[in-house]
């Protein structure tokens, strides 16, 4: 290390080493969001990048993952969500790290309960999420396309000229960035609704909206009832369904896909009184951004996928990650024998296989739930399946992120499913079918 940790005074990320201008990591993209290594206390872990979040908050940790954590008192935290408030641990003055952007005196809320199964969901281990306090003093520029992240300082960045960029001012409410812009919903025609929207990366969904903070904001009449994830206080429901039209400045996105959230499950949500909703990954992947916290901006230029279609998960099948499962393996080697038993080499070779076999762990997968009336409730597909072969490939063969863009992927692909329940063997067929 290239410097004194003593010369660390001020509170936040800052460059230290070599290069103190800018900082450039590769994340993984996984259901629309980010996932960065951050090192605590000398441990790297995994955290997803959630600008809907004010503190850093640590929910999955192992034996084998295990830190030395500083200071510690017992809290109460109270999220999105019905329930009640989680316990938790809050531990200060510790040190975070993303290469050579280093913060010491950072305080870190470790949930005593994963009341949010993140790891289940996405297939791979999650310890936590991280927003405010790694963006709090530096500029960042997200490539969803290219899967990267710079983060500049923001006394030596200078804006290049972007005519195809467009810039909006940020609003900040407890440490939270706001954005303004623009909706039509269906059923007021040609009508636009001005409403005030979180930047949340750390949701997957394209767009939520709060039903009722204005007039206008209700659950069009067509639309299906889901669980639209965990929060910090229990299970969100809400309505999924589509409007017409969000404008970000110049960018009009066309039919995206909106999930309305009753006053229960955004109850603690709406202490903010402004605020209508959140725009999530499934619209900031569209874009290459630039979150810019030191000067209360954020820049948008649309990318590749800009004009892709939304779609909701179309089986109606919730697959989470349920461990390993030991699998056989057939592996066939052929071997060449061109000498005779005098050690001569013979005129005619003699070619040989030979059929091995091996064990190996691979990930297995459960249904979590089936959303009622779906293509996948209907043929018989039951909660706690596990899924033995998708579409004749062996389940343990894909990746949970290759499942769920699978399910999202275009009405009427045709998807057969082989499940095991009870120790018996169920092969199911449906089509994805859009239900809005």
């Amino acid at each position: 290390m290239l410097f004194s940790l003593k010369s660390l005074s001020q509170r936040g990320f800052q460059f230290y080493g070599n290069n103190d201008e800018r900082q450039k990591i590769n994340f993984k993209l996984i259901n629309n969001l980010i996932v960065i290594p951050l090192k605590i206390n000398g441990k790297e872990l995994s955290f997803i990048l959630d600008t809907g979040v004010n503190e850093t908050i640590l929910f999955n940790l192992n034996q084998n993952d295990s830190i030395g954590l500083n200071d510690v008192k017992k809290i109460t935290l109270q999220g999105l969500g019905s329930g009640e408030p989680v316990e938790a641990l809050l531990s200060s003055n510790n040190t975070f790290q993303i290469k050579n952007l280093i913060s010491l005196q950072e305080d870190l809320y470790v949930i005593l309960r994963d009341a949010f199964n993140v790891s289940a969901r996405m297939g791979i281990t999650i310890h936590g999420i991280i927003g405010y306090d790694l963006l709090q003093n530096v500029i960042a520029k997200i490539n969803y396309t290219s899967k990267t992240i710079i983060f500049y300082n923001p006394k030596k960045y200078s804006y290049s000229k972007c005519r195809k960029c467009e810039e909006f001012t940020l609003e900040f409410y407890r440490n939270k960035p706001y954005i303004n812009a623009e909706i039509q919903l269906e059923a007021l025609g040609n009508k636009k609704t001005n409403v005030k929207l979180l930047i949340d990366s750390g949701g997957s969904d394209a767009l939520w909206l709060f039903e009722d903070t204005k007039e206008e904001i209700k659950t069009p009449k067509k639309y299906f009832k889901d669980i639209l994830g965990e929060g910090l206080s229990g299970t969100i429901y809400g309505n999924r369904s589509k409007i017409s039209e969000i404008s970000l400045g110049r960018f009009a996105i066309k039919k995206p896909t909106v999930s309305f959230l009753d006053s229960v499950s955004s109850f603690n949500a709406r202490k903010f009184k402004e605020r209508n909703g959140s725009i999530g990954g499934g619209i900031l992947k569209r874009f290459k951004v630039w979150i810019d916290y030191p000067n209360k901006k954020i820049t948008l230029k649309k990318n590749s996928s800009f004009k892709k279609g939304f779609y909701y998960n179309m089986s109606g099948l919730n697959v989470i990650y349920s461990g390993q499962e030991l699998i056989k393996e057939e592996s066939t080697s052929k071997i060449n024998d061109s000498f005779n038993s005098n050690n001569k080499t013979a005129n005619n070779k003699t070619i040989s296989f030979i059929t091995s076999y091996h064990y190996k762990f691979k990930p297995s997968y459960k249904v979590e739930n089936v959303v009622e009336g779906s293509p996948a409730f209907e043929v018989g597909v039951m909660k706690e399946d596990i899924i033995k072969r998708i579409n004749n490939k062996p389940a343990h063969s894909y990746k949970l992120y290759d499942i769920t863009t699978l399910f999202h992927s275009k009405p009427g692909k045709k998807i057969r499913i082989e499940v095991e329940r009870f120790g018996v063997i169920f092969k199911y067929e449906f089509r994805l079918k859009e239900r809005i």
